[in-house]
């Protein structure tokens, strides 16, 4: 095992309170890691606290209580058995709610020195408390309905892990593993491990885009939009479609129709009609779908759609966007990808129309 951990690009600790995260050896061999790569860490309260500098905990509601209540009482309780009553009523004040699990967090996280930790709260969602001074983080849970609750945790710390590991920041990598658990246990949770996944058909002029974001949610994966008009396809749209193809496992692009085209942009615009925008989208392999909208904004498109991740360029400040409330509303997260400056359609436009 010890060999095996220094050829880790990521590693998931999931303490069942067995001993074995007292080991002295495992724990310098861990320790040394966390620095270097992402360390999940999920927590048992007759297990060992996480060593110092992992980058998520991610105890359950039930478990930061007693964990917390065994930090303020100064030690963590014995291998294989419960901490006493008299420690887990020392835990911060706080019924399960965001403002009593985010107390919670608070407190481990200082406590354990790790980089953040993560409150989990069933169908109530999540708190992310993070190192960086930010604020934490509510993560509302889809609302799922839940036969067998079995394996929700695991799931959700290997999700963790590998967004992680995929360069996701601690914050979108929480949200997208929230997400992924609920998935998980809608369709089906443990009992459907060893099936095989139902085929999705993705890419097309006859792909539906509704029906596509749904076949993909349904099967657990993670539906990316994004929007504009996309006149004129050139280098900077195509970089920014791959970067946002990357971060799910579909991509449908909100198009603005022509009317909506000649309302935003004066009565010239689109040099090209909505047939071949579209048709060109699609051409790109990293495109899965395009839903055209008639609306100046996207958000009737996006209600319809409820895409897991918005989209948008780095000119843009998620924050002032319109959809950005839309989309939060059902759990979903908005966040923006590199702007490639010189590159725009009106550069490519006035290019041409000297040449022409």
């Amino acid at each position: 095992m010890l060999h095996a951990l220094q050829r880790a690009a990521t590693v998931v600790v999931a303490d069942y309170g067995r001993g074995l995260t007292a080991n002295k050896e495992l724990r310098a061999a861990l320790a040394a890691l966390a620095p270097r790569i992402p360390v999940v860490w999920d927590p048992h309260p007759a297990g060992t606290e996480p060593v110092p500098g992992v980058a998520v905990v991610t105890p359950n509601f039930a478990e930061a209580r007693s964990m917390a209540g065994s930090l303020a009482a100064g030690k963590e309780p014995p291998a294989g058995q419960e901490p006493p009553a008299g420690q887990a009523a020392s835990a911060p004040a706080g019924g399960r709610s965001a403002d009593g699990a985010e107390q919670l967090a608070s407190s481990l996280r200082e406590g354990w020195r790790s980089k953040a930790v993560m409150v989990t709260m069933g169908s109530q969602g999540a708190i992310l408390v993070q190192d960086d001074g930010a604020a934490p983080l509510p993560i509302p849970a889809p609302q799922t309905t839940v036969t067998d609750p079995c394996g929700a945790g695991d799931r959700l710390a290997a999700s963790l892990a590998v967004h992680l590991f995929e360069g996701h920041t601690p914050d979108v990598a929480a949200v997208l593993a929230v997400r992924e658990a609920a998935s998980f246990l809608r369709n089906g949770g443990v009992s459907t491990m060893g099936a095989e996944p139902q085929p999705v058909k993705l890419h097309g002029h006859d792909t539906d885009a509704l029906a596509l974001a749904r076949n993909v949610r349904e099967a657990g994966g993670i539906v990316v939009a994004t929007g504009g008009c996309f006149d004129l396809l050139h280098a900077g749209h195509a970089r920014a479609l791959a970067t946002a193809r990357s971060l799910g496992d579909c991509l449908v692009v909100c198009l603005n129709s022509d009317d909506s085209v000649r309302r935003i942009k004066g009565p010239e615009r689109p040099i090209i009609n909505q047939e071949d925008r579209t048709e060109l989208l699609l051409a790109l392999e990293f495109v899965d779908a395009v839903l055209v909208f008639d609306e100046d904004t996207p958000e009737a498109c996006l209600n319809a759609l409820r895409p897991d991740i918005w989209v948008k360029g780095g000119d843009y400040d998620v924050t002032e966007l319109p959809e950005t409330a839309l989309v939060e509303s059902w759990g979903g997260r908005c966040t923006t990808v590199p702007y490639h400056p010189a590159r725009s359609t009106t550069d490519l436009a006035a290019a041409l129309s000297r040449v022409s």
